[in-house]
């Protein structure tokens, strides 16, 4: 029995395993989170690109072309562009697309962006399940759970929960595989 499947959801010939949706969302606080994290990153970003623009214009270098220094400025207005798409956009779409189920066996998780991504972790096969959280998503109330495996492609997470569901779950998880480890031996 294998660890984990993954099932790409846009197959070139359109054949092949269909999987239905996890049954849950995260929370739609995950939003939030993920748009904090991006309005960090890609700050810092724009003010790396702001600082280099500034050093370039001041240096009057001599061994760049002309037309890069002439555009030097394009570089910080389009990394914040990026950033402004991707703070607006990046985090409702990435709600839309992640979800999350555990049944009696299997711990069942969809993710991706482009192409889709399903995994299912047996619950027989999990060594540890990991709850974290970092500091926006404490501010935030929410928790990720880390789904180990003795497999790195095996391991799953479900980040944006909320922390009572999070908490739950893992203590679950974590009964029912050790449950099932027992009753193996």
């Amino acid at each position: 029995m294998p660890v984990t499947s993954v099932v790409r959801a846009h197959q070139p010939d359109g054949g092949g395993p269909r999987l239905r949706p996890p049954a849950h969302r995260v929370s739609p606080r995950a939003i939030a989170h993920w748009a904090i994290e991006y309005f960090l990153l890609w700050g810092l970003g724009f003010g790396l690109a702001w600082g280099v623009a500034t050093w370039i214009d001041d240096a009057d270098w001599d061994g760049l072309p002309g037309w890069m220094i002439e555009r030097v400025w394009w570089m910080p207005f389009l990394i914040g562009a990026a950033g402004v798409l991707m703070v607006t956009v990046a985090p409702v779409w990435r709600y839309r697309v992640h979800r999350w189920e555990v049944s009696s066996d299997v711990v069942y998780t969809r993710t991706g962006w482009f192409s889709r991504e399903w995994l299912l972790v047996p619950v027989s096969r999990i060594q540890t399940v990991d709850t974290e959280q970092g500091w926006i998503e404490r501010m935030l109330g929410l928790a990720t759970i880390e789904v180990n495996t003795a497999s790195h492609a095996g391991s799953s997470e479900v980040a944006g929960l909320p922390v009572a569901v999070a908490t739950r779950l893992a203590e679950e998880l974590a009964r029912r595989a050790h449950d099932l480890r027992d009753d193996a031996t």
